[in-house]
């Protein structure tokens, strides 16, 4: 898969691009979205990094995403804002995983304004395996690993040391 194109942030605060970006969903900004004074509600954010969350692993390998059986959980998510959306831009969730061991994985989101490459927020996002039957922590399905690993043209996975 060939790493996204789109602009190049302007704001000295946004950190650099670690690792490429392969995936995008376009997001609908909806009327709701927007607080009192004509932002997008920084709750909308995390919304829209679910909604790039769910279309990534759909598009990393779709026979193995079952949403009866989910067997990764969110355990920890941070955001820092950079700049405010509005309602009438054409913004999108670049997302990518960082690194995978046996039992969690690191994604980093990257909301955008397509056009101008405008960084609004950048999300870091740990998800952690689960088995639903035991209610437990489990370690994450090596097929997944396989999946993603190939996704993102490079070996990230990261062993765990016992």
């Amino acid at each position: 898969m060939k790493p996204i194109s789109y602009p190049s942030s302007t704001n000295p605060r946004v950190p650099e691009v670690t690792q490429p970006f392969r995936h995008i969903t376009p997001i609908q900004i909806r009327f709701n979205d927007i607080d009192m004074i004509g932002h997008i509600n920084n709750n909308a954010y995390l919304e829209y990094m679910d909604l790039g969350k769910t279309a990534y692993f759909n598009a990393i390998k779709p026979e193995l995403v079952n949403w009866k059986h989910i067997n990764v959980v969110i355990v920890n998510i941070n955001c820092d804002f950079y700049s405010p959306g509005y309602i009438k831009e054409p913004i999108a969730v670049l997302t990518t995983i960082t690194s995978i061991s046996q039992r969690s994985l690191k994604l980093e989101q990257r909301i955008i304004n397509v056009e101008t490459g405008d960084v609004k927020c950048v999300g870091h996002t740990v998800m952690a395996g689960f088995d639903p039957t035991t209610a437990q922590g489990a370690e994450i399905d090596s097929e997944w690993v396989k999946a993603i690993c190939t996704y993102e043209e490079r070996d990230m996975f990261v062993p765990s040391h016992s």
